[in-house]
Protein backbone atom coordinates (compact mmCIF):
# COMPACT_ATOMS: atom_id res chain seq x y z
CA UNK A 1 0.00 0.00 0.00
CA UNK A 2 2.32 2.71 -1.10
CA UNK A 3 1.52 6.08 -0.46
CA UNK A 4 -0.29 8.85 -2.11
CA UNK A 5 0.29 12.67 -2.65
CA UNK A 6 -3.39 12.59 -1.21
CA UNK A 7 -2.08 10.28 1.65
CA UNK A 8 -1.12 12.60 4.95
CA UNK A 9 2.44 10.74 5.43
CA UNK A 10 2.94 9.17 8.86
CA UNK A 11 5.60 11.71 9.31
CA UNK A 12 3.20 14.55 9.00
CA UNK A 13 0.85 12.74 10.95
CA UNK A 14 3.35 12.22 13.90
CA UNK A 15 4.66 15.92 13.64
CA UNK A 16 1.36 17.09 13.97
CA UNK A 17 1.16 15.30 16.79
CA UNK A 18 4.25 16.68 18.37
CA UNK A 19 2.88 20.30 17.65
CA UNK A 20 -0.37 19.25 19.31
CA UNK A 21 1.36 18.25 22.18
CA UNK A 22 3.12 21.26 22.60
CA UNK A 23 -0.21 22.87 22.15
CA UNK A 24 -1.76 21.05 25.22
CA UNK A 25 1.30 21.31 27.05
CA UNK A 26 -0.30 22.59 30.01
CA UNK A 27 -3.14 19.69 30.05
CA UNK A 28 -1.58 16.73 32.68
CA UNK A 29 -2.36 13.98 29.87
CA UNK A 30 1.02 12.13 29.99
CA UNK A 31 2.80 10.68 32.27
CA UNK A 32 5.35 9.56 30.83
CA UNK A 33 6.08 11.09 26.94
CA UNK A 34 8.49 9.15 24.63
CA UNK A 35 11.12 11.08 23.01
CA UNK A 36 10.20 13.40 19.92
CA UNK A 37 13.10 11.43 18.18
CA UNK A 38 11.63 7.95 19.12
CA UNK A 39 8.53 9.30 17.50
CA UNK A 40 9.50 10.34 14.42
CA UNK A 41 12.05 7.06 13.96
CA UNK A 42 8.97 4.97 14.03
CA UNK A 43 7.07 6.93 11.92
CA UNK A 44 9.62 6.71 8.96
CA UNK A 45 9.75 2.93 9.54
CA UNK A 46 5.52 3.08 9.00
CA UNK A 47 6.49 5.13 5.56
CA UNK A 48 9.39 1.75 4.99
CA UNK A 49 6.85 -0.86 5.37
CA UNK A 50 4.31 1.16 3.44
CA UNK A 51 6.54 1.66 0.40
CA UNK A 52 7.52 -1.53 0.73
CA UNK A 53 4.06 -2.83 0.16
CA UNK A 54 2.90 -3.87 3.01
CA UNK A 55 -1.12 -3.82 4.24
CA UNK A 56 -1.04 -1.21 7.39
CA UNK A 57 -4.60 -0.75 8.52
CA UNK A 58 -3.21 1.82 10.91
CA UNK A 59 -0.40 3.45 9.10
CA UNK A 60 0.50 6.76 10.80
CA UNK A 61 -2.21 6.60 13.13
CA UNK A 62 -0.97 8.29 16.77
CA UNK A 63 -1.99 6.38 19.24
CA UNK A 64 -2.26 7.22 23.98
CA UNK A 65 -1.69 4.61 25.85
CA UNK A 66 -3.28 4.25 29.49
CA UNK A 67 -0.15 3.87 31.96
CA UNK A 68 -1.18 0.84 33.55
CA UNK A 69 -0.91 -0.74 30.45
CA UNK A 70 2.96 -1.67 28.90
CA UNK A 71 5.20 0.54 26.45
CA UNK A 72 8.50 -1.23 25.99
CA UNK A 73 10.52 1.69 27.60
CA UNK A 74 8.18 3.28 29.76
CA UNK A 75 7.00 2.61 32.73
CA UNK A 76 4.06 1.04 34.14
CA UNK A 77 3.18 3.13 37.03
CA UNK A 78 -0.38 2.90 37.04
CA UNK A 79 -0.31 6.29 38.06
CA UNK A 80 1.84 6.14 41.33
CA UNK A 81 5.08 7.61 41.08
CA UNK A 82 7.04 4.50 42.93
CA UNK A 83 4.64 1.64 41.33
CA UNK A 84 6.54 -0.48 38.80
CA UNK A 85 9.58 -0.23 36.28
CA UNK A 86 10.14 0.42 32.73
CA UNK A 87 8.25 -1.90 30.50
CA UNK A 88 10.92 -4.96 28.77
CA UNK A 89 7.99 -5.19 25.96
CA UNK A 90 4.43 -4.10 24.93
CA UNK A 91 1.38 -5.25 26.06
CA UNK A 92 0.10 -7.67 23.65
CA UNK A 93 -2.40 -4.67 22.57
CA UNK A 94 0.43 -2.44 21.95
CA UNK A 95 2.06 -4.71 20.19
CA UNK A 96 -0.82 -5.42 17.76
CA UNK A 97 -1.42 -2.00 17.12
CA UNK A 98 2.70 -1.28 15.99
CA UNK A 99 2.32 -3.84 14.12
CA UNK A 100 -1.11 -2.56 12.43
CA UNK A 101 1.29 0.55 11.56
CA UNK A 102 0.10 2.70 14.49
CA UNK A 103 2.77 5.34 16.53
CA UNK A 104 2.58 5.29 20.24
CA UNK A 105 3.15 8.67 21.66
CA UNK A 106 3.21 7.55 25.55
CA UNK A 107 1.19 6.73 28.76
CA UNK A 108 -1.71 8.87 29.64
CA UNK A 109 -2.87 10.12 33.21
CA UNK A 110 -5.13 7.96 34.64
CA UNK A 111 -7.09 7.43 38.22
CA UNK A 112 -4.49 5.84 39.99
CA UNK A 113 -4.53 2.11 39.79
CA UNK A 114 -7.52 2.34 37.67
CA UNK A 115 -9.96 3.06 40.77
CA UNK A 116 -11.88 5.67 39.39
CA UNK A 117 -14.15 6.90 37.01
CA UNK A 118 -13.82 10.75 37.50
CA UNK A 119 -10.28 11.08 36.27
CA UNK A 120 -9.43 13.15 39.60
CA UNK A 121 -7.43 10.50 41.72
CA UNK A 122 -4.26 10.87 40.43
CA UNK A 123 -0.77 12.83 41.44
CA UNK A 124 0.20 13.18 38.14
CA UNK A 125 -2.92 16.03 37.99
CA UNK A 126 -7.17 16.24 37.79
CA UNK A 127 -8.12 16.41 34.26
CA UNK A 128 -11.03 18.10 32.91
CA UNK A 129 -13.32 17.61 30.13
CA UNK A 130 -12.12 18.71 26.79
CA UNK A 131 -15.52 19.86 25.98
CA UNK A 132 -16.73 21.38 29.38
CA UNK A 133 -14.20 22.54 31.26
CA UNK A 134 -14.55 22.26 34.89
CA UNK A 135 -16.21 19.71 34.64
CA UNK A 136 -14.54 15.80 34.75
CA UNK A 137 -12.98 14.29 32.09
CA UNK A 138 -13.80 10.98 33.35
CA UNK A 139 -11.86 8.08 34.67
CA UNK A 140 -10.32 5.97 34.94
CA UNK A 141 -8.71 6.20 31.62
CA UNK A 142 -9.21 10.20 31.92
CA UNK A 143 -6.16 10.87 30.01
CA UNK A 144 -6.94 8.57 27.13
CA UNK A 145 -10.12 9.91 26.06
CA UNK A 146 -8.69 13.39 26.95
CA UNK A 147 -5.67 12.92 24.36
CA UNK A 148 -8.01 11.66 21.44
CA UNK A 149 -10.44 14.41 22.26
CA UNK A 150 -8.08 16.88 22.08
CA UNK A 151 -6.64 16.00 19.04
CA UNK A 152 -2.92 15.02 20.22
CA UNK A 153 -3.67 11.50 19.42
CA UNK A 154 -6.44 9.56 17.02
CA UNK A 155 -6.59 6.27 19.30
CA UNK A 156 -6.53 5.78 23.00
CA UNK A 157 -6.38 2.23 24.68
CA UNK A 158 -7.53 2.24 28.48
CA UNK A 159 -8.68 -0.18 30.49
CA UNK A 160 -12.32 -0.71 31.67
CA UNK A 161 -13.37 -2.66 34.50
CA UNK A 162 -16.45 -0.59 36.06
CA UNK A 163 -17.11 1.69 32.66
CA UNK A 164 -13.64 3.18 32.44
CA UNK A 165 -13.59 2.70 28.85
CA UNK A 166 -17.24 4.26 28.34
CA UNK A 167 -17.79 7.66 30.65
CA UNK A 168 -14.69 9.05 29.73
CA UNK A 169 -15.91 8.75 25.93
CA UNK A 170 -19.18 10.03 27.14
CA UNK A 171 -17.75 13.46 29.02
CA UNK A 172 -15.69 14.30 26.28
CA UNK A 173 -17.66 13.82 22.94
CA UNK A 174 -16.03 10.87 21.35
CA UNK A 175 -16.37 6.96 20.83
CA UNK A 176 -15.57 3.93 23.31
CA UNK A 177 -15.83 0.54 22.81
CA UNK A 178 -15.69 -2.61 25.54
CA UNK A 179 -15.31 -5.51 23.36
CA UNK A 180 -16.58 -8.76 25.35
CA UNK A 181 -14.96 -9.68 28.16
CA UNK A 182 -11.61 -11.83 26.94
CA UNK A 183 -11.42 -10.83 23.52
CA UNK A 184 -8.98 -8.32 23.57
CA UNK A 185 -5.88 -10.07 25.98
CA UNK A 186 -4.99 -8.18 29.26
CA UNK A 187 -1.31 -9.47 29.34
CA UNK A 188 1.02 -6.51 30.18
CA UNK A 189 -1.85 -4.71 32.48
CA UNK A 190 -1.42 -3.64 36.13
CA UNK A 191 -4.83 -5.42 37.22
CA UNK A 192 -7.87 -3.57 39.28
CA UNK A 193 -10.19 -6.56 39.26
CA UNK A 194 -8.44 -9.06 37.16
CA UNK A 195 -11.89 -11.09 36.57
CA UNK A 196 -13.59 -7.79 34.69
CA UNK A 197 -10.65 -5.81 33.45
CA UNK A 198 -11.42 -5.04 29.52
CA UNK A 199 -8.65 -3.31 27.50
CA UNK A 200 -10.60 -0.41 25.35
CA UNK A 201 -10.27 1.70 22.09
CA UNK A 202 -11.11 5.63 22.23
CA UNK A 203 -11.10 6.80 18.95
CA UNK A 204 -13.31 10.51 17.72
CA UNK A 205 -15.56 8.31 15.48
CA UNK A 206 -16.39 4.60 15.21
CA UNK A 207 -15.24 3.69 11.81
CA UNK A 208 -11.47 4.01 13.28
CA UNK A 209 -12.40 2.86 16.97
CA UNK A 210 -13.78 -0.06 14.83
CA UNK A 211 -10.47 -0.96 13.23
CA UNK A 212 -8.40 -0.42 15.84
CA UNK A 213 -10.98 -2.81 17.58
CA UNK A 214 -10.32 -5.17 14.76
CA UNK A 215 -6.40 -5.01 15.00
CA UNK A 216 -6.31 -5.86 18.64
CA UNK A 217 -8.89 -8.78 19.31
CA UNK A 218 -7.29 -12.06 19.59
CA UNK A 219 -6.32 -14.73 22.28
CA UNK A 220 -2.85 -14.27 24.05
CA UNK A 221 -0.94 -17.12 25.99
CA UNK A 222 0.15 -15.05 28.26
CA UNK A 223 -3.39 -14.11 29.16
CA UNK A 224 -5.29 -16.81 30.66
CA UNK A 225 -8.47 -15.06 30.56
CA UNK A 226 -8.35 -14.19 26.56
CA UNK A 227 -10.94 -15.91 24.66
CA UNK A 228 -11.69 -16.45 20.97
CA UNK A 229 -14.49 -15.46 18.93
CA UNK A 230 -17.03 -18.16 19.47
CA UNK A 231 -17.86 -20.18 16.02
CA UNK A 232 -21.94 -18.91 16.02
CA UNK A 233 -20.79 -14.70 16.70
CA UNK A 234 -23.33 -13.01 15.15
CA UNK A 235 -21.73 -10.60 12.17
CA UNK A 236 -24.55 -8.20 11.99
CA UNK A 237 -27.47 -6.42 13.52
CA UNK A 238 -30.70 -6.92 12.16
CA UNK A 239 -31.85 -4.24 9.92
CA UNK A 240 -35.01 -3.74 12.29
CA UNK A 241 -32.84 -4.84 16.02
CA UNK A 242 -34.73 -5.46 19.32
CA UNK A 243 -33.78 -2.44 21.10
CA UNK A 244 -34.14 -2.17 24.50
CA UNK A 245 -35.01 1.27 27.12
CA UNK A 246 -35.18 1.44 30.92
CA UNK A 247 -38.09 1.87 32.09
CA UNK A 248 -38.84 5.04 33.20
CA UNK A 249 -38.49 5.15 37.11
CA UNK A 250 -34.76 3.77 36.51
CA UNK A 251 -33.72 7.29 34.34
CA UNK A 252 -35.07 8.90 37.36
CA UNK A 253 -31.58 10.23 38.35
CA UNK A 254 -31.41 11.94 35.07
CA UNK A 255 -32.10 16.08 34.94
CA UNK A 256 -34.69 16.66 32.16
CA UNK A 257 -32.69 17.52 29.61
CA UNK A 258 -30.93 14.27 29.49
CA UNK A 259 -34.08 12.28 29.88
CA UNK A 260 -35.20 14.21 26.57
CA UNK A 261 -31.86 13.48 25.05
CA UNK A 262 -31.94 10.09 25.93
CA UNK A 263 -36.00 9.71 24.76
CA UNK A 264 -34.31 11.52 20.95
CA UNK A 265 -31.82 8.35 20.80
CA UNK A 266 -34.76 5.56 21.04
CA UNK A 267 -36.91 7.70 18.71
CA UNK A 268 -33.73 8.07 16.09
CA UNK A 269 -33.60 4.01 16.19
CA UNK A 270 -37.55 3.82 16.06
CA UNK A 271 -37.11 5.94 12.46
CA UNK A 272 -34.42 4.01 11.31
CA UNK A 273 -36.57 0.74 11.76
CA UNK A 274 -35.60 -0.78 15.19
CA UNK A 275 -38.33 -1.87 17.54
CA UNK A 276 -37.56 -0.16 20.96
CA UNK A 277 -39.28 -1.44 23.85
CA UNK A 278 -39.32 -0.47 27.52
CA UNK A 279 -37.50 -2.95 29.84
CA UNK A 280 -36.66 -2.92 33.19
CA UNK A 281 -32.83 -3.39 34.14
CA UNK A 282 -33.46 -3.98 37.88
CA UNK A 283 -31.39 -7.48 38.35
CA UNK A 284 -28.68 -5.40 36.49
CA UNK A 285 -28.64 -2.49 38.33
CA UNK A 286 -28.45 -4.76 41.73
CA UNK A 287 -25.65 -6.62 40.31
CA UNK A 288 -23.72 -3.34 39.62
CA UNK A 289 -23.58 -2.71 43.35
CA UNK A 290 -21.70 -6.35 44.02
CA UNK A 291 -18.50 -4.23 42.21
CA UNK A 292 -17.78 -2.03 45.02
CA UNK A 293 -20.17 -2.77 47.78
CA UNK A 294 -19.99 -5.99 48.30
CA UNK A 295 -16.94 -8.61 48.48
CA UNK A 296 -16.11 -8.54 44.58
CA UNK A 297 -13.95 -5.61 45.77
CA UNK A 298 -11.51 -7.83 47.13
CA UNK A 299 -10.22 -7.91 43.82
CA UNK A 300 -8.63 -4.65 44.58
CA UNK A 301 -7.23 -5.40 47.29
CA UNK A 302 -5.21 -8.32 46.35
CA UNK A 303 -4.24 -6.05 43.20
CA UNK A 304 -2.22 -3.55 45.15
CA UNK A 305 -3.68 -3.87 48.79
CA UNK A 306 -0.31 -4.62 49.88
CA UNK A 307 1.59 -1.90 47.92
CA UNK A 308 -0.04 1.33 48.69
CA UNK A 309 -0.07 1.11 52.39
CA UNK A 310 3.73 0.63 52.27
CA UNK A 311 3.86 3.62 49.84
CA UNK A 312 1.42 6.14 51.50
CA UNK A 313 3.55 9.44 50.13
CA UNK A 314 2.51 8.48 46.48
CA UNK A 315 -1.37 7.57 46.95
CA UNK A 316 -4.01 9.18 46.33
CA UNK A 317 -6.56 9.07 49.55
CA UNK A 318 -9.83 8.04 48.18
CA UNK A 319 -7.78 4.78 46.48
CA UNK A 320 -6.06 4.12 49.23
CA UNK A 321 -9.25 4.00 51.55
CA UNK A 322 -10.98 1.85 48.94
CA UNK A 323 -7.59 -0.66 49.02
CA UNK A 324 -8.08 -0.54 52.73
CA UNK A 325 -12.12 -1.60 52.60
CA UNK A 326 -11.54 -3.98 50.07
CA UNK A 327 -9.12 -6.24 52.74
CA UNK A 328 -12.03 -6.71 55.15
CA UNK A 329 -14.30 -9.26 53.35
CA UNK A 330 -13.66 -13.08 53.96
CA UNK A 331 -13.61 -15.99 51.81
CA UNK A 332 -17.01 -17.02 52.26
CA UNK A 333 -18.08 -13.39 51.45
CA UNK A 334 -16.81 -13.71 48.15
CA UNK A 335 -18.13 -17.09 47.31
CA UNK A 336 -21.81 -15.96 48.32
CA UNK A 337 -21.51 -13.07 45.92
CA UNK A 338 -20.09 -14.65 43.04
CA UNK A 339 -23.30 -17.32 43.67
CA UNK A 340 -25.45 -14.31 43.50
CA UNK A 341 -23.87 -12.54 40.42
CA UNK A 342 -24.24 -15.89 38.66
CA UNK A 343 -28.10 -15.68 39.33
CA UNK A 344 -27.43 -12.02 38.36
CA UNK A 345 -25.71 -13.41 35.10
CA UNK A 346 -28.92 -15.90 34.29
CA UNK A 347 -31.43 -12.87 34.65
CA UNK A 348 -29.24 -10.70 31.88
CA UNK A 349 -29.71 -13.72 29.40
CA UNK A 350 -33.58 -14.04 30.14
CA UNK A 351 -33.63 -10.25 29.74
CA UNK A 352 -31.59 -10.30 26.48
CA UNK A 353 -33.54 -13.74 24.90
CA UNK A 354 -36.06 -11.30 23.30
CA UNK A 355 -33.66 -8.51 22.33
CA UNK A 356 -30.44 -7.74 20.32
CA UNK A 357 -29.51 -4.91 22.52
CA UNK A 358 -30.42 -2.34 25.69
CA UNK A 359 -29.79 1.20 25.03
CA UNK A 360 -29.19 2.90 28.35
CA UNK A 361 -27.31 6.47 28.87
CA UNK A 362 -23.93 5.80 29.65
CA UNK A 363 -23.83 8.16 32.81
CA UNK A 364 -26.79 10.03 34.42
CA UNK A 365 -24.70 13.54 35.00
CA UNK A 366 -21.25 14.75 33.95
CA UNK A 367 -20.50 15.80 37.67
CA UNK A 368 -18.14 19.16 38.16
CA UNK A 369 -14.16 19.05 39.77
CA UNK A 370 -16.29 20.66 42.76
CA UNK A 371 -18.52 18.08 42.98
CA UNK A 372 -16.16 15.50 43.20
CA UNK A 373 -13.64 16.95 45.73
CA UNK A 374 -17.42 17.66 48.12
CA UNK A 375 -18.27 13.72 47.84
CA UNK A 376 -15.49 11.71 46.30
CA UNK A 377 -17.06 8.20 46.65
CA UNK A 378 -20.72 9.04 46.24
CA UNK A 379 -20.62 11.22 42.96
CA UNK A 380 -17.98 8.19 42.05
CA UNK A 381 -20.64 5.72 42.32
CA UNK A 382 -23.81 7.26 40.83
CA UNK A 383 -21.61 7.80 37.51
CA UNK A 384 -21.40 4.35 37.27
CA UNK A 385 -24.83 3.59 37.71
CA UNK A 386 -25.29 2.10 34.05
CA UNK A 387 -21.79 0.54 32.96
CA UNK A 388 -21.14 -0.95 36.55
CA UNK A 389 -23.03 -3.81 35.34
CA UNK A 390 -21.41 -4.76 32.08
CA UNK A 391 -18.30 -6.91 33.21
CA UNK A 392 -19.43 -8.41 35.95
CA UNK A 393 -22.44 -10.00 33.83
CA UNK A 394 -20.46 -11.24 30.83
CA UNK A 395 -21.57 -7.87 28.26
CA UNK A 396 -20.13 -5.86 25.83
CA UNK A 397 -20.40 -2.12 25.19
CA UNK A 398 -20.07 0.42 22.62
CA UNK A 399 -20.43 4.49 23.80
CA UNK A 400 -21.31 7.65 21.73
CA UNK A 401 -21.86 11.18 22.13
CA UNK A 402 -24.87 12.30 21.27
CA UNK A 403 -25.76 15.53 22.94
CA UNK A 404 -23.83 18.56 24.68
CA UNK A 405 -26.59 20.02 27.54
CA UNK A 406 -26.31 22.52 30.04
CA UNK A 407 -24.90 20.73 32.67
CA UNK A 408 -21.85 18.55 30.22
CA UNK A 409 -21.72 16.24 27.86
CA UNK A 410 -23.98 13.18 27.42
CA UNK A 411 -23.60 10.01 25.92
CA UNK A 412 -25.61 6.45 25.85
CA UNK A 413 -24.26 3.10 25.28
CA UNK A 414 -25.48 0.07 23.09
CA UNK A 415 -25.29 -3.31 25.45
CA UNK A 416 -25.24 -6.63 23.85
CA UNK A 417 -24.32 -10.35 24.98
CA UNK A 418 -20.72 -11.45 24.77
CA UNK A 419 -19.78 -11.44 21.57
CA UNK A 420 -22.06 -9.63 20.04
CA UNK A 421 -19.55 -7.17 19.62
CA UNK A 422 -20.77 -5.83 15.84
CA UNK A 423 -24.35 -6.09 17.19
CA UNK A 424 -23.79 -3.36 19.74
CA UNK A 425 -21.52 -1.65 17.03
CA UNK A 426 -24.61 -1.67 14.19
CA UNK A 427 -26.49 -0.12 16.78
CA UNK A 428 -24.53 2.65 17.85
CA UNK A 429 -23.79 3.77 14.37
CA UNK A 430 -27.90 3.46 14.02
CA UNK A 431 -27.90 5.88 16.99
CA UNK A 432 -25.75 8.23 15.47
CA UNK A 433 -26.82 8.29 11.74
CA UNK A 434 -23.09 6.51 10.78
CA UNK A 435 -22.27 3.71 8.40
CA UNK A 436 -22.42 0.19 10.23
CA UNK A 437 -18.80 -0.05 10.89
CA UNK A 438 -17.16 -3.82 10.10
CA UNK A 439 -15.27 -5.60 12.73
CA UNK A 440 -12.81 -7.66 11.03
CA UNK A 441 -13.03 -11.45 12.86
CA UNK A 442 -10.32 -13.22 10.69
CA UNK A 443 -13.05 -16.23 10.71
CA UNK A 444 -15.71 -14.70 8.29
CA UNK A 445 -16.69 -16.76 5.78
CA UNK A 446 -18.14 -15.69 2.63
CA UNK A 447 -20.93 -16.79 0.58
CA UNK A 448 -22.07 -15.14 -3.03
CA UNK A 449 -26.01 -15.64 -3.73
CA UNK A 450 -27.37 -14.92 -6.92
CA UNK A 451 -31.57 -15.20 -6.74
CA UNK A 452 -33.92 -15.60 -3.88
CA UNK A 453 -31.19 -14.96 -0.97
CA UNK A 454 -30.57 -12.12 -1.90
CA UNK A 455 -31.80 -8.72 -0.09
CA UNK A 456 -35.24 -7.99 -0.05
CA UNK A 457 -36.43 -11.77 -1.58
CA UNK A 458 -37.78 -14.42 -0.12
CA UNK A 459 -34.98 -16.73 1.16
CA UNK A 460 -32.88 -13.71 2.16
CA UNK A 461 -34.20 -14.13 5.62
CA UNK A 462 -32.38 -17.29 5.58
CA UNK A 463 -28.83 -15.26 6.03
CA UNK A 464 -30.28 -12.35 7.84
CA UNK A 465 -31.52 -14.91 10.81
CA UNK A 466 -28.15 -16.20 11.09
CA UNK A 467 -26.36 -12.74 11.57
CA UNK A 468 -24.95 -12.51 7.97
CA UNK A 469 -23.45 -9.53 7.11
CA UNK A 470 -24.06 -8.08 3.52
CA UNK A 471 -20.64 -6.78 2.12
CA UNK A 472 -21.50 -5.74 -1.75
CA UNK A 473 -22.40 -6.46 -5.22
CA UNK A 474 -20.17 -9.01 -7.19
CA UNK A 475 -19.88 -10.21 -10.53
CA UNK A 476 -18.69 -13.75 -12.17
CA UNK A 477 -15.97 -14.27 -14.25
CA UNK A 478 -17.77 -14.78 -17.67
CA UNK A 479 -17.50 -18.62 -17.50
CA UNK A 480 -21.24 -19.45 -15.59
CA UNK A 481 -24.95 -20.09 -17.04
CA UNK A 482 -27.99 -18.79 -15.28
CA UNK A 483 -31.86 -20.93 -15.60
CA UNK A 484 -35.00 -19.87 -14.29
CA UNK A 485 -35.94 -22.89 -11.71
CA UNK A 486 -39.62 -23.94 -12.02
CA UNK A 487 -41.18 -24.61 -9.15
CA UNK A 488 -42.81 -22.90 -6.04
CA UNK A 489 -39.98 -20.54 -5.12
CA UNK A 490 -38.79 -17.96 -7.77
CA UNK A 491 -35.49 -18.76 -7.54
CA UNK A 492 -32.26 -18.93 -10.56
CA UNK A 493 -30.09 -21.82 -10.55
CA UNK A 494 -26.53 -21.07 -11.30
CA UNK A 495 -23.82 -23.49 -13.00
CA UNK A 496 -20.46 -23.76 -14.08
CA UNK A 497 -21.00 -23.08 -18.55
CA UNK A 498 -19.52 -27.00 -19.71
CA UNK A 499 -21.74 -26.54 -23.18
CA UNK A 500 -20.64 -23.57 -24.77
CA UNK A 501 -19.60 -19.59 -24.17
CA UNK A 502 -19.72 -18.70 -20.05
CA UNK A 503 -21.32 -15.32 -18.89
CA UNK A 504 -20.83 -12.97 -16.23
CA UNK A 505 -23.69 -13.43 -13.72
CA UNK A 506 -24.22 -10.54 -11.01
CA UNK A 507 -25.04 -11.38 -7.26
CA UNK A 508 -24.21 -10.15 -3.72
CA UNK A 509 -21.82 -11.59 -1.36
CA UNK A 510 -22.64 -12.05 2.02
CA UNK A 511 -20.18 -12.87 5.13
CA UNK A 512 -20.83 -15.61 8.17
CA UNK A 513 -19.88 -17.03 10.98
CA UNK A 514 -18.38 -20.74 10.25
CA UNK A 515 -21.68 -21.95 12.57
CA UNK A 516 -24.21 -19.89 10.49
CA UNK A 517 -22.88 -21.00 7.30
CA UNK A 518 -23.01 -24.98 8.17
CA UNK A 519 -26.51 -24.51 9.87
CA UNK A 520 -27.70 -22.66 5.73
CA UNK A 521 -25.92 -25.05 4.41
CA UNK A 522 -27.77 -27.66 6.32
CA UNK A 523 -31.54 -26.10 5.14
CA UNK A 524 -31.09 -25.78 1.14
CA UNK A 525 -32.88 -28.01 -0.75
CA UNK A 526 -32.56 -29.51 -4.16
CA UNK A 527 -30.63 -28.68 -6.23
CA UNK A 528 -29.44 -26.22 -4.76
CA UNK A 529 -25.77 -26.52 -3.58
CA UNK A 530 -22.28 -25.09 -2.62
CA UNK A 531 -19.61 -24.76 -4.19
CA UNK A 532 -16.81 -22.54 -5.87
CA UNK A 533 -17.24 -19.37 -7.82
CA UNK A 534 -14.70 -17.38 -9.67
CA UNK A 535 -15.16 -13.79 -9.85
CA UNK A 536 -14.31 -11.40 -12.01
CA UNK A 537 -11.33 -9.91 -10.11
CA UNK A 538 -10.01 -13.76 -10.20
CA UNK A 539 -10.87 -14.37 -6.56
CA UNK A 540 -12.52 -17.92 -5.55
CA UNK A 541 -15.19 -17.51 -2.97
CA UNK A 542 -17.86 -20.12 -1.87
CA UNK A 543 -20.93 -19.37 -3.84
CA UNK A 544 -24.48 -20.64 -4.40
CA UNK A 545 -24.57 -23.50 -7.49
CA UNK A 546 -27.19 -25.61 -9.02
CA UNK A 547 -27.32 -29.80 -9.30
CA UNK A 548 -29.63 -29.86 -12.09
CA UNK A 549 -29.88 -26.32 -14.65
CA UNK A 550 -33.48 -27.49 -15.49
CA UNK A 551 -36.03 -24.24 -17.01
CA UNK A 552 -35.39 -21.26 -19.33
CA UNK A 553 -31.67 -20.45 -19.71
CA UNK A 554 -31.41 -16.73 -18.78
CA UNK A 555 -27.78 -16.13 -19.26
CA UNK A 556 -27.58 -13.59 -21.34
CA UNK A 557 -29.64 -11.42 -19.08
CA UNK A 558 -26.63 -12.43 -16.43
CA UNK A 559 -28.76 -10.84 -13.44
CA UNK A 560 -31.82 -12.53 -11.70
CA UNK A 561 -32.93 -8.83 -10.83
CA UNK A 562 -33.21 -7.65 -14.45
CA UNK A 563 -34.63 -11.12 -15.35
CA UNK A 564 -37.62 -10.55 -12.78
CA UNK A 565 -37.89 -6.67 -13.48
CA UNK A 566 -38.02 -7.86 -17.33
CA UNK A 567 -41.42 -9.10 -16.75
CA UNK A 568 -40.33 -12.44 -17.67
CA UNK A 569 -40.66 -13.84 -14.35
CA UNK A 570 -44.43 -13.07 -13.01
CA UNK A 571 -45.14 -15.21 -10.36
CA UNK A 572 -44.96 -13.21 -7.19
CA UNK A 573 -44.00 -9.29 -6.85
CA UNK A 574 -41.46 -8.87 -4.45
CA UNK A 575 -39.89 -5.58 -3.07
CA UNK A 576 -36.11 -5.70 -3.49
CA UNK A 577 -34.90 -3.60 -0.38
CA UNK A 578 -31.34 -2.15 -1.07
CA UNK A 579 -29.07 -3.91 1.87
CA UNK A 580 -26.60 -1.88 3.76
CA UNK A 581 -23.34 -1.86 2.40
CA UNK A 582 -19.95 -2.62 4.49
Amino acid sequence: MPLTPRTPSPVSRAQEALRAMERHAAIPVWIERRSDEHILEDARRVEERLESGEDLPLAGATVAVKANIDVAGLRTSAAHPEYGDAAAADAPAVARLRDAGAIILGSANMDQFATGLVGTRSPYGALESVTHPGRVAGGSSSGSAVAVASGIADIALGTDTAGSGRVPASFNGIVGVKASRGLVPAAGVVPASRSYDCVTVFARDLGLATTALSVIIGPHDADPLSRSWPADMPLAAPARPRVGIPVPAQLATLDEERRSRFAACAEALRARGADVTEVSIADLLDAARLLYEGALVAERAAAYGDFLPAHPEGADPTVARIAQAAGRFDAVSLVRDVEQLDRYRAAARTLLADLDALLVPTAPRHPTLDDVAGDPIGVNAQVGTYTNFLNLLDLCGVAVPVADTSTGGFGVTVVAPAFHDQVALDIAADVVGDPRPTLRHGHEHDVVVFGAHMSGLPLNTQLTERGARFVGRVTTAPRYRMVDLPGPIDRPGVAPATDGPGHAISGERWSLSPAALASLVSVLTEPMAVGPVVLEDGSTVTGFLCSRMEGPDISAVGDWRAHRASGDAPRESLEAREPRTL
